[in-house]
């Protein structure tokens, strides 16, 4: 396979920490690589190295010299000014850009429900990440280089890019490297996995199940040999303790063998064990939606957001909910949780629940942001009793990953992901026997997420949990549910794979708006077409009809051009009446191209360009 690009001897620090440490590694042709790591470990670092958006403190990155990289940050790099359709075709018109069917596959899977002419700064966070995404896909890039795309993205959006990266170019051709806390996207995609950990990078075969194997291995034998080393530090210091170190020059040959072993001990790694709390005890009853409905907010029309919907929840019920942006899911977690009144229907509550909810934005935590988080835990309890040992709450925070050091950093210091497990902590210390997880995932590596679960598979009160992460949702949830957003609370005996059925047959037909021209999506069958499809005289009337439409359009985009010149030239000389004119004509020329530009999609649709 080709070389396309690789780094040698890199090496980053912040501050006294070294996050790279003398790093070498490439990418080649067929490469499907994802990195996993622990936040702050640095592989956000490496990403940018490699696609040249930084430069390391030694070391270098090279690449071959045709290669284009193309790479998605974290942050939004998007021009608010824009339109939609500015941002991500630039000034193409729409037949330019809707010929390509690659092109109208990514922005029917992406942006189909965005606003094609509205500003980019009016867009919400999920939208403008996806806008961005559609931009870096429709260009042609040998590496894309992507940091957490999922985020933003619900089940279905998921699992729409995974198809898309898996048949984007063919198994010896292209690269990509992925950073994402998504399991089962990692799964999906990549051949290759890169561990990166204390200054260095662990590269192994397979996608996530395979790497958690191989590491399960790697940790196998680096016990054996720790534990023989051991062996010989205590036969060491043993022999030192009877010995006269002063006396001879023997000793001090054994005092500097002594001094070897122990300089060979890698740092440890920080615990990310979570501890399982206990919970109140629960009645038959807990607690059950019946017969609700609840209308849109903000939305004068009066549409329901929830139509005569009814849930019950069992003691020790593990729920999943999966559903579109805007369906609601959210929304759902407030009313069992008594934080909304039903328009219609009521909330039956248990007489012996006490719910805990983790919400997305973990706003919980603003009223101690000037505590530490040590301070946190004590306010709850100083000590807690956990599998019958009494755990002090140092103890205990040690046990969800803050080091000795971290305990006393204050929560407003906090990164996303600390925030979200001291939040967990603090729930589950209050014993809860109704947890209600908002998007868990969020801001947390893999590491922390197998703690997460490992708490979460022995939880002994009754879980809800709404996520986009199916890796998750499988591992955690006995049954899911989903909100398709018509109203309705339906059961998935499937599982996610039943509900991304579901929402592929409710797309069906679906159009996606590109300067108010529809564009069938990619796969997807148009309403009234023939089971057996165009004749072979209809088609070649519409290789004609494309031929005619694109001579056109370049007449038009020429016309179009030399008023724009007119015009400045009028106003240039205050000429109103004749920039008035121009005007009219400007607009009659964009009405005659909108209807050339449609007539033209549906002589592509019908040829199946």
């Amino acid at each position: 396979m080709a070389h396309l690009l690789g780094g040698e001897n890199l090496t980053v620090s912040f501050a006294t920490r070294t996050v790279l440490d003398g790093v070498t590694l490439g990418l080649e042709e067929g490469d499907r690589i994802g990195m996993v790591g622990r936040n702050g470990d640095g592989k956000s670092t490496l990403m940018r190295l490699l696609a040249l958006r930084s430069t390391p403190d030694s070391g270098r990155v090279t690449k071959r010299g045709d290669v284009n990289i193309g790479y998605l940050d974290q942050s939004d790099v998007l021009d608010g000014d824009l339109t939609v359709g500015a941002a991500i075709v630039g000034d193409q018109a729409d037949y330019e850009w809707a010929r390509n069917p690659r092109i109208r596959e990514i922005m029917g899977g992406l942006v189909s429900d965005v606003d094609w002419h509205a500003n980019v700064h009016a867009l919400s966070g999920g939208q403008k990440r996806r806008v961005a995404l559609a931009k870096l896909l429709i260009e042609d890039h040998d590496v894309i280089m992507l940091d957490e795309p999922t985020n933003h993205l619900d089940v279905e959006g998921v699992a729409w890019l995974a198809r898309h990266l898996k048949s984007r170019w063919r198994a010896n051709q292209g690269a990509f490297l992925v950073v994402t806390h998504d399991r089962w996207f990692l799964d999906e995609i990549c051949t290759k996995t890169w561990e990166v950990h204390d200054g260095i990078v662990d590269p192994f075969e397979g996608g996530y199940a395979a790497y958690v194997l191989a590491r399960a291995e790697r940790d196998r034998m680096a016990s054996v040999v720790e534990s023989k080393r051991q062996q010989l530090v205590k036969k060491e210091l043993a022999w030192l303790r009877r010995g006269a170190p002063a006396r001879t020059s023997k000793p001090k040959f054994r005092i500097e063998a002594a001094n070897a072993l122990i300089e060979d001990v890698p740092a440890p790694r920080d615990s990310m064990a979570l501890s399982k709390m206990a919970t109140a005890r629960l009645g038959k009853d807990v607690l059950d939606l019946e017969n609700v409905s609840l209308n849109f907010r903000d939305d004068d029309a009066g549409r329901k957001l929830f139509d005569n919907i009814t849930l019950r929840l069992a003691p020790g019920e593990r729920l999943g909910l999966v559903g579109v942006n805007g369906a609601g899911k959210t929304t759902l977690l407030k009313l069992l949780n008594g934080e909304i009144t039903p328009d219609a229907g009521k909330l039956k509550r248990g007489k012996t629940v006490v719910t805990a909810v983790l919400t997305q934005e973990v706003k919980e935590l603003d009223d101690v942001a000037d505590l530490r988080v040590i301070e946190v835990i004590e306010r709850e309890k100083r000590s807690f009793n956990v599998g019958g040992k009494e755990f002090t709450a140092g103890q205990l925070v040690e046990q969800l990953g803050f080091t000795n050091q971290k305990q006393w950093t204050p929560v407003r210091d906090l990164s996303g992901g600390e925030r979200r497990r001291l939040q967990l902590l603090r729930l589950l210390v209050g014993e809860p026997n109704v947890l209600m997880l908002d998007e868990p995932t969020n801001d947390l590596d893999t590491d922390t997420l197998a703690a997460v679960e490992d708490v979460l598979d022995g939880w002994p009160g009754t879980l809800v949990v709404v996520s986009h992460d199916r890796y998750l949702l499988e591992r955690v949830t006995d049954h899911q549910m989903a909100l398709l957003g018509d109203g309705k609370l339906r059961g998935l005996p499937g599982g996610v794979d039943q509900y991304l059925e579901l929402r592929e047959s409710a797309l069906a037909g679906s159009t996606v708006t590109g300067g108010g021209n529809p564009v069938t999506s990619a796969g997807q069958a148009q309403p009234g077409a023939a089971a057996s499809g165009p004749s072979e005289a209809e088609k070649r009337d519409a290789r004609k009809a494309l031929n005619r439409i694109e001579r056109q359009l370049k007449k038009l985009d020429q016309q179009e051009k030399k008023l724009h010149d007119d015009m400045v030239k009028s106003t240039e000389k205050s000429d109103f009446d004749a920039l008035a004119q121009q005007n009219s004509q400007l607009k009659d020329l964009r009405d005659e191209k909108d209807a050339l530009e449609m007539e033209w999609l549906e002589a592509s649709e019908l040829l199946g360009d």
